[in-house]
């Protein structure tokens, strides 16, 4: 049995407006709540069990889960923001000597997991990347992790931690996140799991890394849309009665719920669940549930849920229950 932890306690406050009113890890992507997409590639690889760490607007990431997901699930709640290193130490109750996989809420990923879940060590989730001073990178040593290391100005490697952890030791782990707990030592003003992690390596942990191909920031608006366009290839769905009065150009991915007429869509749109479209424009765009677009052209933009356009624009950032109308 493989047991998994996510951590969604988060406010999200680099995606406002939309997190005002939504939890980051509902926001939608390629057809989907970023969340469900980490939660179908856990399943895919076998996790048959869940601990959530919520905390705002919790109620709606589990309402989200119970709704959509048969996984055996646990919620535990964040009340004070302290850090990654003390969501996860609040999960402790729930695991015993089994490992564990700790994925990131804002990390939608696509990577192969069996070689690393046949392992007999920690491994480390990693991505080649140009600019590594902007990232927590490993320090590598004959193919061991020899350290972390927080935004480097003189790198050590360009490998990047992307937020996927597969940790073979729960119970050091655990052990670890009490010690700096108890000592108070923090990083950046929070108890962070990479200082927990390098505490393990001085305990003797061995660890190593996975390339991890597939690594898809949701953390804020660029970065959401850019995960939209690179899985819509892969996601890409619209009823086929559409083709009647629009042109569609794909990839794009239109609910069944959703009603659009008269329009031009896509590439690379995204259009949730009871929305309408309708004499409208719309590429490189996420159009959240149950929103209103009308009379518009929008590139590179997100609507949120409940939201109403009416008018003419090119650019967009349109939070939940919003109204704008141009004449």
């Amino acid at each position: 049995m493989l047991k998994a932890i996510i951590p969604v306690a988060g406010v999200g406050t680099r995606l406002r407006p939309h997190t005002h009113t939504l939890p980051k890890v509902l926001l939608h992507v390629a057809g989907k709540p970023i969340l469900g997409h980490i939660l179908d590639e856990l399943k895919g690889i076998g996790v048959t069990e869940v601990v959530l760490v919520v905390g705002y607007m919790g109620d709606r990431v589990i309402d989200y889960v119970k709704s959509h997901y048969d996984f055996k699930v646990k919620f535990v709640h964040q009340k004070e923001l302290l850090g990654l290193g003390h969501a996860i130490l609040l999960t402790k109750d729930f695991f015993g000597d089994e490992p564990t996989l700790i994925v990131l809420g804002d990390t939608v990923f696509k990577a192969d997991f069996q070689s690393v879940l046949k392992g007999d060590c920690t491994c480390i989730g990693v991505k080649e990347v140009a600019d590594p001073r902007r990232f927590g990178v490993v320090e590598l040593a004959e193919g061991r992790i020899r350290s972390f290391v927080e935004k480097p100005e003189v790198p050590p490697s360009n490998l990047a931690i992307v937020g996927i952890y597969y940790i073979k030791n729960s119970p050091l782990l655990f052990q670890c996140l009490e010690e700096i707990v108890q000592a108070g030592k923090k990083t950046a003003g929070e108890f962070q799991l990479t200082d927990a992690l390098q505490r393990m390596l001085e305990h003797q942990e061995e660890m190593r890394t996975f390339l991890v191909d597939g690594w898809y920031d949701c953390g804020k608006a660029e970065t959401l849309l850019e995960t939209n366009r690179r899985l819509l290839p892969v996601c890409s769905r619209w009823p086929s009665e559409m083709k009647k009065n629009n042109i569609i150009l794909e990839p794009v991915f239109i609910a069944d719920s959703a009603k659009v007429e008269h329009s031009i869509i896509g590439p690379y749109v995204s259009i949730a669940e009871g929305s309408v479209v309708q004499r409208s424009v719309i590429r490189n765009t996420i159009i959240n549930e149950s929103s209103i677009v009308k009379n518009v052209l929008l590139d590179e933009s997100l609507v949120g849920q409940q939201a109403q356009v009416n008018g003419r624009m090119n650019r967009l950032n349109l939070g939940d229950s919003s109204q704008l109308d141009f004449t």
